[in-house]
């Protein structure tokens, strides 16, 4: 399954083979139908926010517009978008193409960030990305998604509640909002494979299969895949905070560099947890060994019980004519109890040296 959907993607990919820079082809999976657009403008006094988007209203110098997209699969919405606000081609394209790698740009006027958000399923401990794309300049941001979940509704709540700082600052501080949230998201994204990964640390020490080998090998995969998202978020933060743009003040870049050690506590925690899953596959290799040999061991001490009594069924079982305890009328009854004797005193022995 997991292999089909890589090759659906690349075939996607590929159609923009030969294409000029600029052209709009979306690379992922349909997730909803129709694209959604909303808009929030807000200031220190009020805000107002409208499901119904007016392309031809044009961006308020005195609030913070926030247009918010989701769907990205529409290339005629996504076109209307760029077109009205003067948002660069190159920018519409990274939109659409939904397997970029998290990156920090800059253009006239504006700025691009992208990123990735992740949903864990406990049930088959895999992992489905989304990516968020974020224009902003002084007074506006869009925000891109790939689906219609409300990634960003506690921002959302803030806004209209007035709570914090937010309805004080301008579009850069949106924008730190809206990265703290999805960075946020990572911490419990790492406690619930955390525990996915005590399960699999009980599920060993209890049963030792293949299919446990192959559960700690998708979810190191899937850290993997998550590893490659962070590590340039981190990077594209840190070019955020060093950034000349004057669409970023400076009291924002404050809360630019906490947000960057979030990202670098989230990297440590993922670290931590491919270190532990490595711990993992020792643990169930070493499981397995014991197993191996306690079979091994109740074989070899099944084996020696029998070397004197295979003795003594040899010598007797020998085609001489004349054996002398052959004619005794007891000797099959004390070979019985010989053997039974031999028996008991070699498993009472092996179990006084532990090895049962």
């Amino acid at each position: 399954m997991k292999a089909s959907k890589s090759k659906r993607g690349h075939g996607k990919r590929n159609a923009k083979i030969g294409l000029p820079p600029g052209a709009l082809v979306f690379t992922g999976e349909q997730k909803l139908g129709d694209a959604q657009v909303s808009l929030l403008r807000y200031n220190s006094e009020k805000y107002i926010k409208d499901d119904r988007v007016d392309f031809e209203a044009t961006l308020s110098t005195e609030m913070v517009t926030w247009v918010d997209v989701r769907g990205v699969h529409d290339a005629e919405v996504i076109e209307a978008i760029g077109r009205k606000f003067d948002i660069h081609p190159l920018v519409l394209e990274d939109i659409m193409d939904v397997h970029q790698r998290p990156k920090f740009d800059e253009y006239e006027g504006g700025y691009y960030i992208t990123l990735r958000n992740f949903k864990f399923d406990e049930k088959t401990r895999t992992l489905a990305p989304e990516q968020i794309s974020i224009y902003a300049g002084p007074n506006y941001v869009f925000s891109f998604q790939e689906d219609a979940e409300e990634l960003f509704s506690d921002v959302v709540n803030r806004i209209s509640n007035g709570k914090g700082k937010i309805r004080h600052r301008g579009a850069d501080y949106l924008v730190y909002a809206l990265l703290d949230r999805v960075v946020d998201g990572y911490f419990l994204l790492l406690d619930q494979i955390g525990e996915t990964i005590e399960d699999l640390e009980e599920e060993i020490l209890t049963s030792v299969d293949r299919l446990t080998k192959s559960k700690i090998h998708d979810l190191k995969r899937e850290l993997l895949a998550l590893r490659r998202s962070i590590s340039p978020l981190r990077d594209a933060i840190g070019l955020m905070i060093k950034s000349d743009t004057q669409s970023i003040t400076d009291n924002t870049g404050l809360f630019l560099r906490d947000l960057y050690d979030h990202c670098i506590q989230v990297f440590d925690l993922l670290e931590t947890s491919r270190d532990n899953l490595t711990s993992l596959q020792d643990l169930y290799i070493s499981e397995l060994s014991f197993k191996t040999n306690s079979v091994m061991q109740m074989l070899t001490i099944v084996a020696t019980i029998f070397i004197p009594l295979t003795f003594l069924v040899g010598v007797y079982g020998m085609n001489f004519d004349y054996i002398p305890e052959l004619h005794y009328a007891y000797s099959y009854y004390i070979l019985w109890g010989v053997m039974i004797l031999l028996a008991l005193i070699m498993l009472i022995y092996f179990r006084r040296k532990q090895w049962l």
